[in-house]
C-alpha cells in the first residue's frame, strides 16, 4: 500500500484507491458521475484533495445500502461549498432514504414470496405471473402477446 505522508493534501488516484479500498477504475467512473473531484497537475495527473476519502466512504456506505447513484450524487451536491459529509449529514441523509429502502425491503419480500410459487408452478405464464408481469391492467382484460397501437405524432 502506497505510504502518505501526513503533510501532504493531494492524493494521487492509487493513493487514494489504496486508502480508499476502492479500485482506481470505479474512482474514474465517481468523478465522471460527479461524486468526487480532482485537479490535474502539470503532467496530467490526477490529484484529489484527501477528503476525497471521506466522499468516497460515503458514496460506498449508501451504495452497500442499495442507495442509486444520482440519488448520492443530488445528496452531495446540496452540502455547503462541496464540503464532505459528516455524522450529522449521514443521519439527515439516512432518514430522508429510510422510507425508500423500506419499500424496496417490501418489493423484496413480495419477490422471494412469490419466487417460491413460481418456482412450483415453472412456467412464467405473461396471463398471471406477478414477477413478470406484476400490475397488468391489460393483462386483466385480454391474455397473450399484444402491440399497442402506436400514437400518430401531429405535425
Amino acid at each position: 500500500m502506497p505510504q502518505i505522508p501526513q503533510t501532504l493534501h493531494e492524493l494521487s488516484v492509487g493513493q487514494l484507491s489504496a486508502r480508499s479500498g476502492a479500485a482506481v477504475s470505479a474512482l474514474h467512473f465517481y468523478e465522471s458521475k460527479g461524486l468526487i473531484s480532482s485537479t490535474r497537475t502539470s503532467g496530467n495527473q490526477r490529484r484529489y484533495a484527501r477528503d476525497a476519502l471521506r466522499r468516497v466512504a460515503f458514496v460506498r456506505a449508501a451504495q452497500r445500502v442499495g442507495i442509486p447513484l444520482a440519488t448520492i450524487r443530488d445528496a452531495l451536491a446540496e452540502l455547503p461549498e462541496e464540503r464532505t459529509p459528516n455524522r450529522e449529514d449521514w443521519a439527515r441523509l439516512s432518514e430522508l432514504w429510510r422510507k425508500e429502502l423500506d419499500e424496496r425491503i417490501g418489493q423484496l419480500h413480495r419477490l422471494r414470496d412469490h419466487l417460491t410459487d413460481c418456482i412450483g408452478c415453472g412456467c412464467l405464464s405473461l396471463e398471471t405471473c406477478v414477477l413478470s408481469n406484476p400490475d397488468d391492467i391489460t393483462g386483466e382484460r385480454i391474455t397473450g402477446s399484444r402491440l399497442m397501437p402506436e400514437r400518430r405524432q401531429s405535425s
